[in-house]
């Protein structure tokens, strides 16, 4: 039987990555994004040079201008735009009448209601089948097929299944959750742990400092996915932990450069524009402060975090009003 197509959203790194890991595994994959001037370069040069140079397309990865309307045979989509461009994406998809699958790989909240990706999804198309994919996982290396292994949620097993065996190959391996919450909390709060992380060690503290740093954001990231109702074990696994200590110690995240270039003294602008790409940590870091309020949870690397990208503190000052914390009972 002819295998169905699959539309994947979003051009980025992350984006084009998942869709040459679908293409690869013998599914025609539509590849769309808002920028039009990106598609048709896409369309071009069979390549997606701005953020994954010299990684060829295959036949079966067809880059798209148009989202609407949609191709008769699809039944599944992979949402991977930003989260702040999720909505807008979903509204222009409730227009359409046939029954579809979705798969959420954007990581992170919605800045203004602080609402999960997922819960998005419901409240914009009702009660459809989302899964969410998460784990340890650069673009680049997933682009040019080294070996990944990540994590798909859903709260029914037969919906994580469903995606798994889209996904699942040789070098990319899947692992499935009904966690849906725990996968999405580790999955978006690791990018304001890297950003610390990478200010400690653009300060020169140490790996001793890095260690540390991770242990204890691991134990903020599980505090607050707990209070929203996910389960341990899921940060103890490849979206919880295996995400934290990914991003918090190579150098190919953007969020981990991003605090390495506030620890040279670089502004908020001028590290982003070097960077050149969305830093989900900064957004991130405005959520979590609130949702630590929501639920009253001390989360204090995340609350030094937030305070530096806010103008508040320095990065240094955040360092001191971390080792000045009374000792405590570690939990």
């Amino acid at each position: 039987m002819q295998k169905k197509p699959i539309l994947v959203l979003g051009a980025g790194s992350w984006g084009t990555a998942l869709a040459l890991v679908l293409a690869r595994n013998g599914r025609k994959t539509y590849l769309w994004d808002c920028v039009a001037d990106h598609i048709t370069s896409l369309q071009t040069e069979r390549c997606n040079n701005r953020h994954l140079p010299g990684t060829v397309f295959p036949d079966t990865l067809l880059p798209v201008h148009n989202l609407l309307p949609l191709p008769e045979e699809l039944n599944d989509v992979l949402i991977a735009v930003p989260c702040e461009a999720l909505r807008d994406v979903l509204q222009q998809l409730a227009t359409v009448e046939q029954e579809l699958k979705y798969c959420l790989a954007c990581k992170g909240f919605e800045p203004l209601t602080l609402s999960l990706n997922s819960n998005v999804v419901n409240e914009c198309l009702g009660d459809v089948p989302v899964a969410v994919l998460s784990g340890p996982s650069f673009a680049k290396e997933v682009a040019v097929g080294l070996p990944t292994a990540v994590t798909i949620a859903a709260e029914e097993n037969e919906t994580a299944i469903h995606w798994a065996k889209y996904f699942h190959s040789d070098v990319f391996r899947i692992y499935t959750r009904g966690d849906v919450v725990g996968v999405q909390v580790g999955g978006a709060i690791k990018n304001v742990m890297a950003i610390a992380v990478g200010i400690a060690d653009g300060l020169g503290f140490g790996v001793n400092t890095r260690s540390a740093l991770i242990t204890r954001g691991l134990a903020e990231i599980m505090q607050l996915g707990m209070a929203m109702g996910g389960k341990q074990e899921t940060f103890m696994g490849l979206a919880g932990l295996g995400d934290l200590v990914l991003t918090c110690t190579d150098d190919q995240s953007r969020n981990r450069r991003f605090g390495l270039a506030l620890a040279q003294g670089k502004s908020i602008e001028q590290a982003r524009e070097d960077i050149g790409q969305t830093i989900e940590g900064l957004r991130t870091a405005i959520v979590v402060n609130n949702l630590a309020k929501k639920y009253q949870i001390e989360m204090p690397i995340s609350e030094q975090v937030f305070k530096i990208i806010q103008g508040e503190i320095s990065s240094q000052e955040a360092v001191q009003n971390l080792l000045a914390r009374e000792r405590r009972q570690e939990r």
